[in-house]
């Protein structure tokens, strides 16, 4: 089978860890950065080599949103027979500035992507191959996209491990304002809080406030250009959060009525929230939760996932929370509901630390 001659342009987390899930599964891949030493390292782990290419057959654009563009137009006119396609988080503002720059007969070689993957941490050293595996990948075309380029993109997202998702580009920039880049606003806000917060006070800081701010950490300057990228439709959600959050903050003032809209407020989030997709992007399922605590200790976590497992329970999900002070721990263990009352007495039977109201709750059942 012909493998596709694969050319990526910018080798930070996205690029490399695209270059490394193509060349595993056998691509030839070439790699170019503006930063020599950045194309070196990524070669080094093995995403591909640093080379300029002749004749690649699909070229992938993995530069900062807000060079995306002009590379796009580059790329297409250095390679005129080749697929151009980006992996740019914003697809509006990157499609309009390519047009403008090159005009509509060109850009039919390109097409727009943005796999749904990412981590905190940025550069090539971050860079995993198998960051995209299970992870949407959208596909942005239209009717008038060769369908033998439009596989070729399709082909190479598959790939690396991502399952593709047909979007138009005005409706990904909307989705993915509210499903991303709103949320690292507020993350990032929430987080900011802490900055001038005793350290006796963030002391007390549970897995709340690090299921808030865990992407607080990203980097500043590529959000920033996401956001420019996709001013508009963050503006329009985080608006819409504004009103709410003033609607709080008058409730907060306790007079009449006032339970009542907090309370709204609350609800409305746990409808929301029951919306956001399960495992393997399945329809939300309620999940029973068994919470053992556990030592801070090599070997603990494996000793107790072995005993789940000779238990016949599959673990759906799982949260740590690490206890101040002490080297102590809770796994709050998710489980379909008709598994509970099993793992829970299994655990206990196994001298596991389960909290016994939880036992009691359980054995009345």
């Amino acid at each position: 089978m012909t493998r596709a001659r694969v050319h990526i342009i910018g080798t930070g987390l996205l690029g490399t860890s695209l270059g490394l899930a193509l060349t595993k599964a056998g691509h030839p891949v070439s790699l170019a950065d503006a930063s020599p030493t950045a194309v070196r390292l990524a070669a080094d782990m093995g995403a591909g080599d640093a080379c300029d290419p002749t004749d690649p057959d699909i070229v992938v654009v993995a530069t900062p949103p807000d060079v995306a563009a002009r590379t796009i137009v580059d790329a297409l006119g250095r390679w005129p027979r080749a697929t151009v396609t980006d992996v740019a988080s914003v697809k509006t503002a990157v499609l309009a500035e390519a047009r403008e720059l090159a005009g509509d007969p060109v850009l039919e070689r390109y097409i727009g992507c943005h796999p749904m993957a990412g981590r905190e941490r940025s550069g090539a050293i971050a860079a995993r191959d198998d960051l995209f595996l299970a992870r949407p990948w959208v596909v942005c075309s239209d009717e008038d996209t060769p369908a033998e380029r439009l596989a070729a993109v399709v082909a190479l997202a598959e790939a690396a491990g991502a399952t593709v998702v047909h979007l138009d580009p005005e409706f990904h920039d909307s989705a993915v304002a509210r499903v991303s880049h709103a949320p690292q606003v507020l993350a990032s806000l929430m987080a900011g809080r802490l900055r001038d917060m005793p350290a006796d006070g963030v002391a007390l800081a549970g897995q709340g406030l690090r299921d808030v701010t865990r992407i607080a950490a990203s980097d500043p300057g590529l959000w920033t250009q996401i956001l420019a990228g996709n001013a508009a439709e963050v503006r329009t959600v985080l608006s819409a959060v504004r009103d709410d959050l003033d609607a709080l903050i008058d409730a907060l003032d306790l007079r009449s009525g006032a339970l009542a809209t907090i309370a709204g407020l609350i609800a409305a989030g746990n409808e929301g929230h029951d919306r956001i997709p399960g495992k393997h992007g399945q329809a939300p399922e309620k999940y029973s939760s068994v919470t053992v605590f556990v030592d801070d200790t090599p070997g603990t976590l494996a000793r107790l996932f072995a005993d789940i497992g000779d238990l016949g329970v599959n673990v759906e999900d799982i949260r740590i929370d690490h206890a101040t002070g002490i080297k102590l721990g809770s796994v709050d263990i998710s489980v379909i509901p008709s598994a509970q009352v099993t793992l829970t007495e299994g655990l206990a039977a196994r001298d596991w630390w389960v909290p016994e109201a939880a036992i009691e709750h359980e054995g009345r059942e």
